[in-house]
């Protein structure tokens, strides 16, 4: 029933009513590094793609954590040749057009590309207008209908009202996977404690000629970490020239899948990051004397749950760098476990090391149409720490999509590898 009075109208909610249907060939829960790479590789090879985050923005940890930097991208040495193509490319060309959008950290070990999230964030944005795909955003999953082996659909709400969206195959690029613990398949949790995350801190109007080395910084905080009650006894900052600005990685939070001590742990981050600005402040005053918070990240998580898959990633195989035969991504980016609050370890490789992610590790030994991509793929906790980040996380991106395209109606696990290697030949092969 419908009021009309005085150019508004009164509304009454129904007592069922219906949600909105949403259908796509492919469904990709999550728009960070890997998500956004599955939805635009999606529509590029003629899929409709929805596209669902659980945010009220695009970007993933990407744009609303302010990680800050694309890690992983490039080989190791000071200027390595690029391992992840397609989506990187794209970023690396649009947004090194803009001033100050990017900027290349060549060496010592690798190659890290800082970046401007606002940036970011636009682009995202724009590229799923433009590519097509249908986006829902500030989506939280309520029920995962699945017959058999399959996932058929899932619910999901917005402040705006129920989504029911229903597709062929489906990418849990969510990070905790969502998608294939709310369908009830089997999945992963650290067993020997958390693996902690990481608030970070945007600081602007520092003085860019008196930011403190990578050596000095860390130095420091090992000596006055308990004057300020800093958690985390070493930290970064990256600093994009020309901007005044430095994105701060010197916090180190658990992160619970438990929806109170979430929000607990995420406050008390907060807290840690002003700690840490306060010692910047008072610690290093020529650069940071007059600087100012501008903004804090949702909180950074680094490794939660993730899917069992028809096979685990494992440490040993990323030191000897196995390159599977279902190889889909590869990297040479350090095991960067963040497993102990006040540090990390941090074991780097030699300038020919590469080592690869199957995939296997992408696909739920007990779903036929779900594809993992990101931090959530089977492995175990150092192999995982150093293939989740952005690099190989848009490459498996990309892997997902190309091969819920090649499955069609069928079993991601009967696909042709060997096809599905020709449509990745960049992100495997490639040295220019």
């Amino acid at each position: 029933m419908t009021e009309v009075s005085s150019g508004t109208r009164i509304v009454r909610r129904g007592a069922s009513p219906a949600p909105t249907h949403v259908s796509a060939d492919i469904c990709v829960i999550g728009s960070g590094a890997a998500g956004m790479s599955a939805a635009l590789e999606g529509a590029r090879a003629g899929r409709r793609v929805v596209l669902v985050d659980s945010l009220p923005a695009l970007g993933g940890q990407a744009v609303n954590s302010i990680i800050g930097t694309f890690c992983g991208l490039f080989a190791n040495g000071t200027h390595g040749y690029q391992f992840t193509h397609g989506v990187a490319d794209d970023i690396l060309r649009d947004l090194g057009a803009q001033e100050h959008a990017l900027h290349y950290r060549h060496g010592p070990h690798t190659t890290v590309v800082y970046y401007d999230e606002v940036a970011l964030g636009r682009w995202v944005e724009k590229a799923m207008v433009e590519a097509g795909v249908t986006v829902i955003v500030g989506a939280v999953m309520r029920h995962v209908r699945v017959e058999g082996r399959r996932v058929k659909s899932l619910d999901v709400s917005t402040r705006y009202g129920d989504v029911e969206i229903e597709a062929n195959g489906f990418v849990d690029a969510s990070g905790d996977a969502a998608l294939v613990w709310q369908a009830g398949f089997a999945c992963r949790e650290p067993a020997d404690g958390p693996v902690y995350g990481t608030q970070m801190l945007i600081v602007e109007n520092i003085d860019e000629s008196k930011v403190p080395s990578r050596e000095e910084l860390p130095a420091r905080m090992r000596e006055k970490a308990g004057d300020y009650g800093l958690v985390r006894r070493e930290g970064l900052s990256f600093v994009i020239p020309g901007r005044g600005v430095a994105a701060m990685n010197m916090t180190h939070v658990e992160t619970p899948l438990e929806p109170i001590a979430a929000t607990m742990k995420g406050l008390e981050g907060k807290e840690q990051a002003d700690r840490a600005f306060a010692f910047l402040r008072n610690e290093f005053p020529d650069c940071f004397g007059k600087a100012r918070v501008r903004a804090y990240g949702f909180p950074g998580i680094r490794q939660t749950r993730w899917i069992v898959g028809r096979q685990q990633l494992a440490v040993d195989d990323v030191r000897a760098g196995t390159k599977f035969p279902d190889a889909i991504a590869r990297t040479a980016w350090p095991i960067e476990l963040h497993d102990h609050g006040s540090g990390h370890h941090w074991h780097v490789f030699d300038q020919d090391h590469v080592h690869y992610v199957p995939f296997g590790s992408l696909t739920p030994a007990e779903a036929d149409n779900i594809v993992a991509a990101g931090r959530c793929i089977d492995a175990d906790n150092a192999a995982l720490s150093s293939v989740r980040v952005m690099g190989p996380c848009m490459a498996m991106g990309a892997a997902a999509a190309h091969a819920l395209d090649l499955a069609g109606s069928g079993s991601v696990h009967q696909i042709d590898i060997d096809a599905l290697k020709r449509r990745l030949h960049d992100n495997l092969e490639r040295t220019d």
